[in-house]
């Protein structure tokens, strides 16, 4: 007997109430993986909406209603991700991460990194990290995720 096909992976909440379709989801996908492999490349939605083959509107609304957030905010968190990730090294000034990453202006850049992080990206840069650097790198990209929505400020996270 042949063997029962393995079961699909769990749609996005949005996607099981017919809000995206499956295949605006691999097309949304497709977008989001080129902002994950070129965050520091300039993006925007009209170029993003290209690549899902989208119009921009369509595009935008529909990466928030399968993700839950807009596609310039899961940008962002990609560029802050990996600014904290540069800042720890310490080897680059605040300046140089902040073009590293694809932002142009530093004072958008700092304040948008304190604004998720919780802490200014100097402050992030002289503080020490040698204790995160025996978690595996797994763990504290779950761990160090920027967050959103002012919850930095609430200081739910150390």
């Amino acid at each position: 007997m042949p063997a029962a096909p393995a079961a699909a992976p769990p749609l996005p909440p949005a996607c099981e109430g017919g809000g995206v379709t499956l295949e605006d989801l691999v097309r949304l996908r497709r977008a989001r993986d080129a902002m994950d492999r070129d965050y520091a490349e300039p993006l925007d939605v009209p170029a993003l909406a290209r690549i899902a083959l989208m119009s921009p509107g369509h595009f935008s609304r529909s990466f928030r209603a399968a993700f839950g957030e807009t596609p310039y905010g899961y940008l962002l968190t990609r560029r802050i991700e990996r600014a904290k990730a540069l800042l720890r090294r310490g080897d680059l000034t605040v300046t140089e991460v902040c073009h590293a990453v694809g932002c142009t202006s530093l004072g958008s850049f700092s304040s948008r990194f304190t604004e998720l992080v919780g802490e200014s990206p100097s402050a992030y840069r002289a503080r020490g990290h040698e204790a995160a650097a025996v978690v595996p790198p797994c763990y504290a990209k779950i761990y160090s995720r920027p967050v959103r929505n002012g919850e930095a400020k609430a200081g739910r996270r150390p």
